[in-house]
């Protein structure tokens, strides 16, 4: 079997970190933020780059910048994380979720058009697992009933489709740089756009609105702390280097792990689109044995991290803060995460451990009968 490639070198990340940490205290230092912001806008050919204090701040900063607030509502995909929905519901507005074609895992634009209302201000397609649906019905449908894209990229850094990558389909795309993400920070995000009065925009708010945009006064309205610390900026930077070689990494991992699962019993890969360049962030096979769910738990417990099974992952329109009386579930979503095994994967897992990985989804899936 075809070995990874090594992993990148982090000599070096710290260095940065030191020298923020150098010119600290420093309550107005941005210097770091504002160098790593540069390297966003060669690294991803974008215009302008917000960095922030994650990814949720990230939605926040855009959904505010395109004008999202009390009494609007914000086309959801039910198949999304509850970090997608907070910015929406603190910003006054409704989510309303959407479902999800479980044959290709993206959106189901009749379902979506079938809740759209004359109060129906934006929509948020989510890039779960890296994986991106495509642009141009995204963009035909928003178009058609006059919706603005803020893009949830959070782990698709390193995707693209038919050409386009993610996080540029719409007015902004919204990156998280958490720990185990690809590009990481430990904590942290960043907004790409084209668009310069929504980074001023999103830069005001990120600081209290002391930097405000233009035709506004300083601290003339309410704002957040959403700041990018800078000691987190200096390692985004240093990381942001080392992404080409993160990438390929992640994606040789993933390519790795599925071949050695490729005649394991009950799963199926989940390919993506032909037109698609995926980062590979979550290996994803279809699950084809009985209570699919409950083995992705059981692998959970035997020490195979996964989306469902580690970290409970559920359609989003089922949270109880969600939940009415007149509530019609999205099925599709429902169906993708009860039947998608979604392995979880860092840098830092070798052949070794992706070897182990293997064995045990083999062995339990050969042996599973509940």
């Amino acid at each position: 079997m075809t070995g990874l490639p090594p992993l990148p070198a982090t000599k070096g990340l710290g260095e940065g970190m030191a020298a923020a940490l150098a010119g600290m205290p420093d309550p107005a230092g941005a210097e770091f933020a504002a160098r790593f912001e540069h390297d966003l806008t060669q690294a991803f050919t974008s215009r302008h780059a917000v960095a922030v204090s994650s990814g949720t701040m990230a939605l926040h900063a855009a959904l505010s910048a395109v004008g999202v607030g009390p009494g609007d509502e914000v086309l959801v995909p039910a198949l999304t994380v509850i970090m997608t929905v907070a910015p929406v519901v603190q910003l006054g507005a409704t989510p309303v979720f959407i479902d999800s074609n479980p044959d290709t895992l993206d959106l189901e634009y009749a379902d979506a058009a079938a809740k759209v209302t004359a109060r129906t201000k934006a929509i948020i397609p989510v890039h779960l697992w890296g994986r991106m649906g495509d642009p141009a019905s995204l963009r035909a449908f928003a178009a058609k009933w006059g919706l603005t894209i803020v893009e949830d990229a959070a782990q698709a850094a390193g995707t693209s489709r038919a050409g386009v990558p993610a996080g540029a389909g719409g007015a902004a795309g919204c990156f998280s740089m958490k720990d185990g993400k690809i590009l990481w920070s430990g904590e942290g995000g960043f907004i790409l756009t084209a668009d310069p009065a929504l980074a001023a925009h999103a830069r005001a708010l990120r600081n209290h609105w002391m930097t405000p945009p233009p035709g506004s006064r300083p601290q003339e309205r309410i704002a957040l702390n959403g700041r990018l610390a800078e000691p987190l900026a200096a390692l985004a930077q240093a990381n942001l280097r080392r992404f080409p070689a993160l990438l390929e990494r992640r994606r040789a991992q993933a390519a790795y792990l599925l071949r050695a699962l490729a005649s394991a019993r009950g799963l199926t890969l989940l390919k993506p689109a032909t037109d698609e360049t995926w980062n590979h962030y979550a290996p994803l096979l279809h699950i084809n044995l009985p209570n699919p769910r409950a083995f992705a738990e059981h692998l959970a417990q035997q020490g195979v991290p996964n989306s469902t099974g580690s970290f409970r992952l559920v359609p989003c329109d089922t949270r109880p803060m969600f939940t009415r009386a007149d509530w019609t579930p999205c099925r599709g979503a429902a169906q993708i995460l009860n039947r998608t095994l979604a392995l979880v994967l860092t840098e830092r897992d070798c052949e070794k451990e992706l070897d182990r990985y293997a064995a045990v989804i083999a062995r339990e899936a050969a042996a599973w009968t509940t």
